[in-house]
């Protein structure tokens, strides 16, 4: 799988996306950090996002 910049702006957009949609889903409190991180497995970034009491 070729990993390109449409498609890395375009990961980015949904992981965007995820965490404006999450405030209205949030049952518990915390801070959340949002980090890219290079998948060697799948060859290309992808968002990791954790909650930091």
């Amino acid at each position: 799988m070729k990993f390109t910049r449409r498609g890395f702006l375009a990961t980015t957009g949904a992981a965007a996306g995820a965490r404006l949609a999450g405030p209205l889903a949030r049952s518990g409190g915390g801070r959340r950090v949002l980090t890219l991180v290079y998948d060697k497995s799948l060859g290309m970034m992808r968002a990791v996002e954790r909650i930091v009491p």
